[in-house]
């Protein structure tokens, strides 16, 4: 008796591939194998960088929020009080009074000298901001850190520019050179 091979389908053995499926099979591996070759150079090029870029923990490298990089940057470079100061000037109105706030304005600030300078509509806003200033410096300091504000100077309004007329001798310095 001879023994008949059964047809493909009917066995428990499953045929092996050929042709077309053979290169399938052949590409697959070498897919992963050249997948594993770039995950493993991949990670030695981590190692030598100094490990992976994120991990559990965090550290310098990892994304901050705005708040905090501006907070850092103010730190980094010493501009702590400016930018306080700079919020003062935003919150005039709450610190010093509404009645003042409508008079009197902040223009600038001295970092070297700690002083506030502050311009008035006013002769008489003027010389009473003048006498509140201690006060103001005061509460300036609780609001900022002490030693923050040393000084407020504070700036009539500004007049306008004195022209002395349309005829004026060469090389004269004004009115008061009149005789000479």
């Amino acid at each position: 008796m001879s023994e008949e091979k059964p047809p493909a389908g009917e066995s428990g053995n499953a045929p092996e591939p050929s042709g077309v499926d053979l290169a399938r099979v052949a590409l697959r591996a070498a897919r992963e194998a050249a997948r594993a070759r770039g995950d493993a150079a991949r990670q030695k090029k981590q190692a030598r960088r100094g490990g992976l870029r994120s991990g559990a923990r965090t550290d310098r490298r990892d994304p901050m929020a705005l708040g905090a990089a501006i907070n850092r940057l103010l730190t980094e470079r010493g501009w702590e009080a400016p930018a306080a100061v700079g919020g003062v000037m935003g919150r005039w109105p709450e610190i010093v009074g509404e009645d003042v706030a409508k008079h009197c304005e902040p223009e600038r600030y001295e970092e070297d000298e700690r002083v506030l300078v502050v311009r008035c509509d006013s002769t008489a806003w003027a010389t009473n901001l003048r006498l509140l200033a201690p006060t103001l410096v005061a509460r300036l300091n609780d609001d900022l850190g002490h030693g923050t504000v040393r000084l407020i100077k504070v700036v009539g309004p500004a007049g306008p520019a004195r022209r002395f007329g349309p005829l004026r001798a060469p090389g004269s310095t004004g009115p008061g050179d009149t005789y000479g």
